[in-house]
């Protein structure tokens, strides 16, 4: 038995808790993956995996040797890696998971540049702003942006978007333009909904300190960032948006900023990433690129 390949064959149906998802991310057969782990409990002499019909799970024992893999296998790929040109090159598949703005308005326009630099990564970008479970989904590393809540996740800060009101100059030329958050009960918003407890038809200001939430009458929400700016551009109504993501629009006027004294408060932005002793060379490759950028 090639106990290295057994751990880490281990240590992914460990994370997936599935023998199936484990097979597919390791383009072995079930069976390969099944009798590896069959093996590997013989010749240890413990039972590592409590098996039901949908779902696997660690004894006290596998928690244990889960964790000691990790460890042999960090400091092997560190060994391998520090002996060749993998930190100068990095190369290999890297998953990475953003918010859809992010992705087609910031990462997109500039990825003939990455690829320029890193042109031995793989790069598979997932667009979502819900909070994913990177080693259940096979996930390197994430983008979010706003308040991190509690996270066992390493957190590399990105620096901050402006936030900026908008409209249309269609819109503005029907209902005109606002000069306070006190006039905004004549105007219609264009709501946005997510997995955060903000309310939807809520707009966020803020003056020196004073922080104001200003419900806005409309008469549709979206969830995706590109849909919330068509709508926008085509007159919809009022909307909250990363200057990064529409510097384009707001140079050529087809949206304006307005409110300018009462921005919406800046909004952090960070890349997530699960603990590692040695971070591998293409995380580190992204991380330094999308941080320069960003």
């Amino acid at each position: 038995m090639d106990r290295l390949q057994a751990m880490q064959i281990f240590t992914r149906v460990a994370e997936a808790g599935s023998f199936v998802r484990a097979a597919e991310t390791l383009s072995l057969p079930s069976s390969t993956v099944t009798s590896t782990i069959k093996n590997l409990e013989k010749y240890l002499q413990v039972r590592l995996l409590n098996r039901t019909t949908r779902r696997v799970s660690l004894t006290p024992e596998g928690v244990q040797y889960l964790a000691q893999c990790r460890d042999i296998l960090s400091l092997i790929e560190h060994a391998e890696s520090s002996l060749t040109d993998s930190v100068k090159r990095p190369q290999g598949r890297l998953r990475v998971d953003m918010p859809a703005g992010i992705a087609h308005f910031i990462v997109m326009p500039n990825l003939q540049d990455f690829y320029r630099r890193y042109p031995d990564i793989y790069l598979m970008t997932g667009v979502s702003d819900r909070q994913v479970d990177l080693v259940q989904e096979g996930v390197d590393c994430v983008i979010r942006t706003g308040e991190l809540t509690n996270s066992t996740l390493v957190a590399r800060p990105l620096g901050r978007f402006r936030w900026v009101t908008c409209a249309s100059p269609d819109y503005l030329r029907e209902y005109g333009v606002p000069q306070s958050p006190d006039e905004l009960s004549r105007h219609q918003a264009i709501h946005y909904f997510s997995g955060q407890t903000r309310r939807a038809d809520e707009l966020r200001f803020q003056q020196g300190s004073a922080l104001r939430y200003v419900s806005v009458n409309g008469q549709t929400a979206v969830n995706e960032t590109g849909l919330y700016i068509k709508m926008c551009l085509e007159g919809y109504g009022l909307a909250q948006l990363a200057e990064n993501v529409i510097a384009e629009h707001l140079a050529q006027g087809t949206l304006v900023e307005i409110m300018a004294d009462w921005q919406p408060p800046p909004v952090p932005v960070t890349l997530l990433y699960p603990h590692q002793r040695f971070l591998s060379p293409a995380v580190r490759a992204f991380a330094d690129w999308i941080d320069e950028l960003i």
